[in-house]
């Protein structure tokens, strides 16, 4: 497929995933994986680990070269080798487990970065971005502090504003509440919540059962690197049809999270 114009919207799902197959060392960690994303939907990723979350949303990222199947994104084809991972990574929102902030950076330079030096924002330009944003995460008065002095949900919300501040066509969360103490959760929860009450565009692999079933408009279990269900959360989290979903709801259910 002809690479469409970078950044330019099309018909049809913001993202799609057409049989995506990663392999390491002869293992299938994906299987002929189909994925949707309309825009300003919410689609969550549920599984065990081990199960692929992980790994597809760092082949939509191209942080991983696929081995087989497309990546769509606003229709161009971008797994295409002709397609640049950077070109296309500007489009694209990550926040990962490990917040990721440079250490050495103070709050207000982590959340101008990326305007600044890849999208040449002018410095006022994206300063007043960052702190609109930072004021919108409750964090506009740690503006001048570095990462260290921040506790985990303070940096897990700082890495979501980082995130949208150029406007991503498409943002990835992937379990980003996992590495937070359990107190710590809701907050960061809640900033995705608003993202998604404001019409972002998110694809999020998670844990939190309850989350995806408030928030998700579509909800895709993975087991062994396939999609075994995909649904409405009210359908997949609460009456699953394929029986390895119940078996994993059962274990979730067990452990207190849904």
């Amino acid at each position: 497929m002809t690479p469409a114009a970078a950044g330019a919207p099309a018909a049809g799902p913001v993202l799609q995933v057409r049989g995506l197959v990663k392999q390491y060392d002869g293992h299938r960690v994906l299987d002929g994986v189909d994925v949707d994303v309309a825009e300003h939907q919410v689609v969550t990723l549920i599984g065990a680990s081990g199960s692929g979350k992980s790994t597809l949303l760092r082949c939509v990222n191209l942080l991983e070269q696929v081995d087989d199947g497309q990546v769509l994104l606003d229709g161009e084809d971008v797994t295409d080798p002709r397609a640049n991972p950077d070109v296309v990574r500007r489009r694209i929102g990550v926040v990962f487990q490990a917040y990721n902030l440079f250490p050495h950076l103070s709050v207000l330079e982590n959340v101008t970065l990326a305007p600044r030096v890849v999208h040449r924002v002018p410095a006022s330009q994206a300063r007043e971005r960052a702190m609109t944003l930072l004021d919108r995460v409750g964090l506009s008065d740690k503006a001048d502090q570095y990462p260290e002095r921040l506790s985990g949900g303070q940096q897990q919300r700082v890495a979501l504003a980082r995130a949208v501040v150029n406007d991503p066509r498409l943002l990835l969360l992937d379990e980003i509440t996992s590495a937070l103490d359990p107190e710590l959760v809701g907050e960061v929860l809640a900033m995705v919540r608003e993202l998604a009450g404001a019409g972002m565009t998110i694809l999020m692999a998670t844990h939190e059962m309850g989350f995806a079933r408030q928030v998700a408009d579509r909800v895709v279990f993975l087991d062994g690197g396939r999609v075994v269900e995909s649904g409405p959360p009210e359908r997949v989290l609460v009456d699953p049809v394929e029986p390895r979903t119940r078996q994993f709801l059962a274990r979730v259910i067990d452990a207190g999270r849904l």
